[in-house]
């Protein structure tokens, strides 16, 4: 079992935590109490195997359903754990928050189930589900900035004039032991797991379940993984310090983070076995088979230990536990989102071609790609583009296939039926 390095036991102990003996017994004692006090206020979240996810990895994996945790995420989880650690006097002055959705849900209900009055800065462009529902929950609202960084930084400026408690997202001891509650629960739920897959923005979630199952379960490895647009930790463990990325550019908004806590980057570092990243078509296609195989309705940030999976189902040791943290997904994204995910996986299929510009020729090309059983979603035709000639037209077409191999069979019948085809 690992021990707790010498610079992160200094930290730990500046946090108040105890550290007199070995790190992972004494921290997990952390994780049970958390556990104890979110009895009755945290859903123990269900958890579904995946026959289609199994076939791939050629071993079992479970879906652990944190998007059906209260508030739509695993966030409320750690939230409260913060919030109910306060003072009297802390309660008093009421809390602050920073956050475009989960965390904000998160801090709105616990404090409102504790009786503390909460302040939750939201970007001016937030999904209008997730602000009415923070509101819902009983936080009031300010929307500030347009990017979290900007709303963060009001949120500490609120917080030092007031009084108010900052709720940090991920990087306090009471978040982490919160979110490590996780990691119990899927121990509990299958003790035979191998391998946890987790999503990684800030490192909170990643490094609470590191905690808890480390310390119970040294011989089960930990995989986060990250979206390709905002992997802080891959250069972070290289360096051996947090470093800030330049700019972050995901469609993984609850993980769109550019920089790893000080306190989970140690965390992650000592205890979490490997990093993944993942692209923004990997992440698309992930998010559809949620909906279409688990029938799991998954933000792209829960959706990502299932990218990991498909890009890859060979690297991991089963039976596997895949992570789902979250899915609060605003209905306009995932509109979106799936059409990217359909074209990533090969389900729409988009077509420029030429033809004679005469009575019947569209109608002809349509009749190809009918016998090719192609359904036409879309079709825009263009006769006055200069760079057509006289008797020519072009025609854009957007289609419907069954997969990668029946795109290639529809456009290889408009090539066989003399069309000069192009993607």
């Amino acid at each position: 079992m690992r021990r707790l390095p010498g610079l992160l036991a200094a930290r730990l102990a500046v946090m108040s935590f105890r550290t007199s003996g070995p790190f992972p017994p004494l921290i997990l004692d952390d994780v049970r109490g958390a556990q104890k006090m979110l009895s009755g206020v945290a859903r123990t979240t269900g958890m579904e195997g995946s026959r289609y996810l199994s076939s791939l990895v050629g071993a079992p994996v479970h879906l652990k359903c944190e998007n059906l945790q209260r508030t739509g995420s695993f966030k409320l989880r750690g939230a409260y754990v913060r919030i109910a650690g306060l003072s009297p006097v802390e309660r008093a002055a009421g809390v602050v928050a920073a956050s475009a959705g989960n965390h904000a849900q998160g801090v709105a209900l616990a404090s409102s189930l504790l009786g503390v009055r909460s302040t939750v800065f939201m970007p001016v462009g937030a999904p209008l589900p997730k602000v009415a529902a923070t509101r819902d929950y009983g936080a009031e609202v300010r929307l500030h900035g347009h990017v979290v960084d900007e709303t963060l930084a009001a949120a500490q400026e609120y917080a030092e004039e007031t009084g108010a408690v900052f709720i940090h997202p991920f990087d306090h001891p009471d978040v982490i032991a919160g979110q490590g509650t996780v990691g119990l629960e899927i121990l509990e739920q299958c003790p035979e797991v191998r391998t946890v897959v987790v999503g990684i923005g800030g490192g909170g979630l990643a490094a609470g379940i590191a905690v808890a199952v480390k310390a119970l379960r040294p011989d089960v490895r930990i995989v986060g993984v990250q979206a390709a647009g905002a992997a802080a930790f891959p250069p972070s463990l290289s360096a051996g310090h947090p470093v800030a990325l330049d700019a972050v550019q995901t469609m993984a908004d609850g993980i769109k983070v550019g920089r790893p806590g000080d306190l989970t980057f140690p965390l992650v570092q000592e205890l979490v076995d490997e990093v993944r990243t993942v692209s923004e078509d990997e992440l698309s296609s992930a998010l559809l088979l949620c909906l279409e195989r688990a029938k799991m309705v998954v933000e792209p940030a829960g959706a990502i230990p299932v990218a990991a999976l498909l890009s890859d189902p060979g690297a991991f040791r089963g039976p596997v536990v895949a992570v789902l943290s979250g899915g609060n997904v605003d209905p306009l994204l995932i509109q979106r989102i799936l059409t990217h995910g359909m074209v990533a996986a090969g389900r729409y299929l988009s077509l420029r071609l030429r033809l004679t510009d005469r009575p019947g020729a569209l109608a002809a090309m349509l009749t190809t790609l009918s016998a090719a059983d192609a359904n036409v979603l879309d079709i825009q035709h263009v006769r006055t583009d200069p760079r057509l000639g006289l008797t020519e037209a072009e025609v854009e077409l957007h289609l419907e296939t069954k997969g990668p191999e029946h795109c290639e069979e529809v456009a290889a019948a408009l090539r066989a039926a003399g069309y000069l085809v192009r993607s």
